[in-house]
């Protein structure tokens, strides 16, 4: 069996696929997007955070680490001495067997909603074989999965992927490769080369495009993106995701910097005006992924 490092398993999720949903949020990221809503995902390796709200300085912690967010050389034991729970692990190694295990307790919902369990992140597929055993596992059980991903990824990896994934979650942030690499840190030219391919074996893609306003929510880089998914086959639907600042609070406690202060979520009103976009050219597009 393999193992993984997960963060977050997020039961009874609606906007990662159909129905209800267990959504297992994997450790690592390729890209560092300045909006990013899971920071705490980006490192591919465990991190122990300091909570400074709960903090009493017990002594747990040495005198150095109490200025800073991540703490340094510790382990479960430490956590678990905490008082306050203020010492928090992000990132947990599991087997994907006992992972499997633990999501099929939910089956019930999963059954009746029409749900299942997507794998996100960070990028799933930077874990790529746990990510693969786990969807087979799960698929074996019957039960529905999809993977999210930034599609950064080597096209082995995401081809084996594909194949145990009954639905593919891909997101797409700018058109423009020099805005996309000032925007997330990375060229958008593999993003694009394995959509297309993509597209052309796998039957069930659902495309998913956050809105950040001053970042991509522009018209030119919005009528190049749905010129772009046209005549791609497989793409079933395209969700346009509104900008949150849930990220902020999120990057101060892992030591990242933030960069879209003061940023505004976009009203649905606003959302519904780019819709037409993307429906003009054929495309099957929601708001937040609500029909």
């Amino acid at each position: 069996m393999q193992s993984g490092l997960v963060f977050n398993v997020q039961r009874f999720s609606l906007q990662d696929g159909p129905g209800l949903r267990s959504t297992v949020f994997m450790k690592g990221c390729p890209l560092a997007c300045a909006w990013c809503h899971n920071p705490e995902s980006r490192a591919p390796q465990t991190e122990f955070i300091r909570l400074r709200h709960r903090c009493m300085a017990c002594g747990i912690c040495s005198d150095e680490e109490l200025s800073e967010p991540l703490v340094q050389n510790r382990d479960e034991e430490d956590v678990e001495a905490c008082p306050t729970g203020a010492l928090q692990t992000v990132g947990q190694e599991m087997r994907s067997s006992l992972l499997v295990k633990t999501l099929l307790r939910d089956r019930i919902f999963f059954d009746e909603s029409g749900g299942g369990v997507t794998f996100s992140g960070g990028e799933p597929l930077m874990q790529a074989p746990f990510v693969i055993e786990a969807m087979r596992l799960l698929r074996a059980e019957g039960v529905h999965t999809a993977l999210d991903t930034c599609g950064y990824v080597g096209w082995q990896d995401l081809t084996e992927a594909a194949t145990h994934a009954c639905l593919v979650l891909y997101d797409l942030k700018l058109m423009d490769e020099t805005r996309h690499k000032a925007a997330t840190g990375v060229s958008n030219a593999t993003i694009l080369e394995n959509l297309k391919a993509l597209s052309e074996i796998h039957p069930s893609i659902w495309i998913r495009i956050p809105i950040i306003p001053g970042i991509n929510n522009d018209l030119a880089n919005l009528e190049a993106t749905a010129e772009f998914l046209k005549p791609l086959s497989g793409i079933q639907q395209v969700d346009l995701l509104p900008y949150h600042p849930l990220g902020e609070s999120k990057s101060t406690r892992v030591g990242l910097t933030y960069r879209l202060h003061d940023t505004q979520t976009p009203t649905i009103e606003d959302l519904e005006a780019l819709v037409s976009v993307f429906r003009v050219k054929g495309l099957n597009t929601t708001v937040g992924g609500l029909p």
